[in-house]
């Protein structure tokens, strides 16, 4: 494999561990007033889900940067395979997730993998599938689930049980208002982590 080739293919994993993971969970999550507010309940809400297109900012801070890493652009979410995220700002690139496979394309060249050949990264995808699909039983088979607070303001935090995710990752904090996702963290192992805002969009 050729340098510049081997260099996208790293930036393909990092992009799918802070992009798609985010893109996915938010673009998918919402939420009506419920009297009893439980995990049932919120994966029911999912199950329904039709998709839609947001807005992103993502902040990533690093221990060896002084300042985080700023990138904004739109991603589009269709169930129940497909995510495509546009960066922008401050370099344009594309990475569309569709079934099994993974495409990356940026300063003109284009890189697809599939996932199969990844397992840790197929459970990781998969994972979130299941959150998307509000299939509770799927997702607790990688993930341990914690929920708080109502409606009006909840925490859902997902705590990897998957050995190869739990070498990454420490946690997944999705945080919202109702029928809206605001706020998402991804925290690493080695303590790096990364902050995504969204803003939904009309769809056409």
């Amino acid at each position: 494999m050729n340098k510049p080739f081997a260099s996208l293919r790293s930036h393909v994993w990092s992009s799918l561990g802070r992009g798609i993971g985010f893109a996915l969970l938010g673009l998918s999550m919402s939420f009506g007033a419920h009297a009893a507010y439980g995990i049932d309940q919120l994966m029911s809400d999912l199950a329904g889900q039709k998709g839609g297109k947001a807005r992103f900012v993502e902040k990533r801070h690093v221990a060896v940067l002084d300042k985080p890493v700023v990138s904004s652009g739109e991603m589009l979410y269709t169930p129940p395979h497909r995510l495509e995220k546009r960066t922008l700002l401050p370099k344009a690139e594309t990475l569309v997730l569709d079934k099994d496979t993974l495409t990356m394309e940026r300063d003109k060249r284009k890189l697809s993998i599939n996932l199969n050949s990844r397992p840790e990264a197929q459970a990781f995808v998969d994972s979130i599938r299941s959150t998307l699909a509000g299939n509770r039983r799927s997702l607790e088979q990688n993930y341990t689930l914690q929920l708080q607070g109502e409606s009006a303001q909840w925490v859902l935090t997902l705590v990897p049980s998957e050995s190869a995710i739990a070498a990454l990752l420490q946690r997944i904090t999705v945080s919202g208002s109702r029928s809206q996702v605001r706020h998402i963290e991804y925290l690493q192992v080695d303590g790096d982590r990364s902050e995504i805002s969204i803003e939904p969009l009309d769809t056409p």
